[in-house]
């Protein structure tokens, strides 16, 4: 039997992760664009950090937007488990999501450590 507070549960859950993409998105975007706001503000330097931050800003994105998908499937799947009775929590997309933001934080640190 399904009752409110699991429901609210489950979208509370479900904004907690959409936050995190966003937040997983707007943090490619400014690693994206930190490579071209080096080069206007020092011209002269050597331009290495723009492909790097290019890339892993990419990344970033294309990472947040995987996360708002696995965050809706997860809400779709719960939500009808809840409203079935037969509710079993997962922890695939939380497990996928540990290793996505694992693999994030290491591209993160090859990126300081390559334009030092």
């Amino acid at each position: 039997m399904s009752t409110v507070t699991d429901h609210m549960a489950n979208e509370r859950t479900y904004l907690a992760w959409v936050r995190t993409g966003i937040a997983v998105m707007a943090l490619g975007f400014v690693v994206a664009k930190f490579g071209i706001i080096i080069k206007e503000l020092v011209p002269n330097s050597s331009n290495v950090s723009a492909p790097f931050s290019a890339s892993i800003g990419i990344i970033l994105v294309i990472s947040g937007g995987f996360m708002q998908v696995m965050a809706l499937r997860s809400f779709i799947k719960n939500k009808k488990s809840i409203e079935s009775g037969d509710f079993e929590p997962s922890s695939t997309a939380i497990i996928t999501s540990g290793i996505l933001i694992l693999l994030i934080a290491v591209l993160l640190i090859g990126y300081m450590v390559l334009t030092l």
